[in-house]
């Protein structure tokens, strides 16, 4: 197993930081928000998304990196920066993000909204029937689940569960036993809506909404009755809900999780969200008891949590401010209705998400559930959700005696309530339930069925890009690929072996492995593209991933460019690569794609002297993924398929000039725009391989 390379053997002016640059990824998804040609109300959904992704950029990203400062950690990241000062740049760039995304919900989005006849009512507006409706509702449905607490002795600060909804209020006077408090926090409970529907009525608009927080503002004396209120605060706090177990120390991995996870919801705070209308005397109480400093305080012009308003567009029955709906297409040569084995018998089966429909994979767990044949399957599972007919065929072949083997990943970030709630019904019904390799997660998208033939056992393999996830297949673009090739089910067979089993690392004909040989071969490919361009013949590599960050590979990269190999990187989010700069990387253009769906297939193309190899992988290429998690690359070898994976996951990425940004060398990003025909790879695909509404 090759080791995480030492981040000292390399120089720091090469590389960009990773925060940073994911922080640069939140701006290319604001930029979709502000985008007339989106509809209305995905723009407001594009807005959420950048709180959403924010509240978990603060939770994983800066706990990390404000438990290094706590630890004492002084030591430099690839880039060069020290934790304290990466946690300054951290709060300067969002503080920019914010002021920029509440300018636009305030100045653009919402008066937008309200053209539309969907309004956010303030409490100034409320007319006298309303203000009596909303009344009515607090005294009804939110007063009697509040549970004020006045601070004193008795009355400690209460525990703030992780980015829930709470208010501070300022006090004056005596209550009934005679106490003097002057301030109080009222939680508002999760069972409360966030954002509540005005009942329709003439003269007003269709869709009317007020937050929460307006109503427990206006009513917030009728909680403390006889005392008077100065001032009602909403603020909002974010936790450290990253997990950490002991592998010297766990002796049940599931047990454990149980108990860690109870605990998430109160890890130190990382950051204070406050309303603009906060006093700086509540912000400074509010930060001394989180233990925050000014650096780590967001004051926010409107509601502190933008991601309850996620749920209206789904709230609102206008599809004309919305993207138009399609309904994914199939291959070919499963239109027919044939038997999925006596296709995949026949050929191997491309599946492009969300374009076309993820049915087939569900089709073959079914069948392998169902079928008298298949004797065993076996499969790896990262992500599926609550609600997973999957799972459902899993537990179901199980319960028909099946050789059922489900490779479970307990710690799948903010998925391991419901992976653990799988694991008890898959072994309730008979599966065998194991939990990978302590210490490496198991992020490879595999399933294997095994089935009885002629005297003969033969394997059925689907291997993924993204997860078994039915929800996320429907606004995830991803490959999958369903194959009876010997080689590739041997492969596949070999690696479970070795995850559920003990015993040595076996060579794979066909895939690439992390921890193994996944970063090794990934780097070989790319000198032999650049041993190629020495030689003086083309050398060209295009890859696709979510990420780039191994500083080995990236090292790898700028020779190649060096020697003149043609380079075109394509990565969603997080980049360490610097792009154009002369003696280093002149050869090297790296774009991002931000639309509709989102960007999430890993794919590696290396010309090879003409050989042009494809490889679809579960991998980005970042040290995690290379050395701490379980992972494969698998190559496309059907010439008419690997065709297909080059023009609509690669030259369609290269060709859009309407929703890709170009990197700079300084880490900003440009966006690309049509200078004659306008190219936008989503579009085109949906035209191309959707089935016709």
């Amino acid at each position: 197993m090759t080791a995480p390379p030492d981040n000292n053997l390399y120089n720091a002016e090469h590389f960009i930081n990773r925060e940073l640059s994911l922080l640069q990824f939140q701006r290319r998804v604001l930029a979709q928000a502000a985008d007339l040609a989106v509809p209305l109300l995905e723009r407001l959904r594009f807005l959420c998304i950048v709180s959403s992704n924010l509240d978990e950029f603060f939770e994983i990203r800066v706990s990390g990196i404000r438990e290094q400062i706590r630890l004492g950690g002084n030591i430099a990241s690839t880039d060069g920066i020290l934790p304290a000062e990466l946690l300054a740049l951290v709060s300067t760039e969002v503080h920019q993000i914010l002021s920029e995304q509440y300018a636009l919900l305030n100045d653009d989005i919402l008066p937008a909204l309200e053209r539309e006849g969907i309004v956010f009512l303030r409490r100034g507006l409320w007319d006298e029937a309303q203000s009596a409706w909303i009344h009515d509702f607090f005294r009804r449905e939110v007063m009697p689940v509040l549970t004020p607490i006045g601070l004193d002795p008795a009355h400690p600060f209460p525990r703030v569960f992780n980015k829930s909804l709470n208010f501070a209020v300022e006090l004056e006077g005596r209550d009934a036993f005679g106490r003097v408090s002057n301030i109080a926090i009222v939680q508002a409970p999760r069972v409360l809506p966030r954002i509540i529907r005005l009942p329709d009525r003439p003269g007003q608009a269709p869709y009317t909404f007020v937050f929460l927080s307006s109503v427990l503002h206006t009513h917030v004396d009728e909680i403390f009755d006889g005392m008077h209120v100065h001032g009602c605060y909403q603020f909002r706090v974010t936790r450290n809900s990253d997990l950490f177990v002991d592998e010297e120390e766990v002796k049940d991995l599931r047990a454990k999780l149980k108990g860690e996870l109870q605990q998430r919801h109160y890890g130190d705070a990382v950051r204070l969200e406050v309303a603009d209308n906060c006093s700086c005397q509540m912000a400074d109480f509010l930060l001394q008891h989180f233990r925050l400093g000014q650096t780590d305080l967001y004051t926010l012009p409107g509601i502190v949590n933008l991601v309850r308003m996620m749920q209206v567009p789904d709230r609102v029955d206008r599809p004309d401010l919305k993207y138009p709906p399609f309904r994914p297409g199939l291959p070919k040569s499963l239109g027919n209705r044939r038997d999925i084995f006596s296709v995949l018998h026949e050929r191997d089966v491309l599946l492009h998400h969300p374009f076309q429909s993820f049915a087939p994979v569900i089709e073959l767990l079914r069948a392998g559930a169902d079928d008298l044949q298949v004797v065993a399957i076996k499969m790896t599972v990262y992500r599926t959700g609550t609600d997973s007919v999957l799972m459902e065929h899993l537990v179901r072949a199980a319960q028909k005696g099946k050789e059922v083997t489900v490779v479970l990943e307990l710690m799948a970030r903010f998925d391991e309530e419901a992976n653990i709630s799988w694991a008890n019904r898959l072994e309730e019904a008979g599966a065998h339930v194991v939990y990978g390799v302590f210490g490496y997660k198991v992020h490879a998208k595999l399933l294997m069925l095994v089935r009885r033939e002629a005297d003969r056992l033969r394997r059925y393999v689907h291997l993924g890009t993204g997860n078994y996830h039915p929800g996320t297949t429907r606004f995830y673009t991803d490959f999958g690929l369903l194959t009876a090739n010997e080689q590739i089910g041997e492969d596949v067979a070999e690696v479970f072996k070795q995850i559920t089993g003990l015993g040595r690392a076996s060579t794979l004909t066909h895939l690439w492995q992390a921890p193994f040989s996944l970063q090794p071969n990934v780097v070989a490919a790319i000198k032999n593209e650049t041993e190629i361009a020495r030689a003086g013949r083309r050398g060209r590599i295009i890859a696709k991933v979510n990420a780039l960050l191994d500083p080995e590979t990236i090292e790898a990269l700028y020779e190649a460019s060096g020697a003149g190999v043609e380079i075109d990187l394509i990565v969603r989010g997080p980049c360490a690569l610097r792009p154009g700069i002369p003696g280093l990387s002149e050869n090297i253009h790296v774009r991002s794609l931000v639309g509709r769906f989102l960007e999430h297939h890993r794919i590696l193309y290396f010309r090879a002297d003409g050989e042009d190899r494809v490889y679809l992988s579960s991998a980005d290429w970042m040290p995690r993924n290379f050395f701490r998690r379980i992972e494969t690359a698998f190559p496309v070898l059907d010439f008419q398929l690997k065709r297909r994976v080059i023009k609509e996951g690669l030259r369609s990425c290269l060709l859009d000039n309407t929703q890709a940004w170009e990197m700079q060398q300084n880490g900003r990003y440009r966006r690309k725009t049509p200078r004659r025909a306008a190219h936008s790879a989503q579009s085109i695909l949906l035209a191309e391989l959707a089935a016709e509404s």
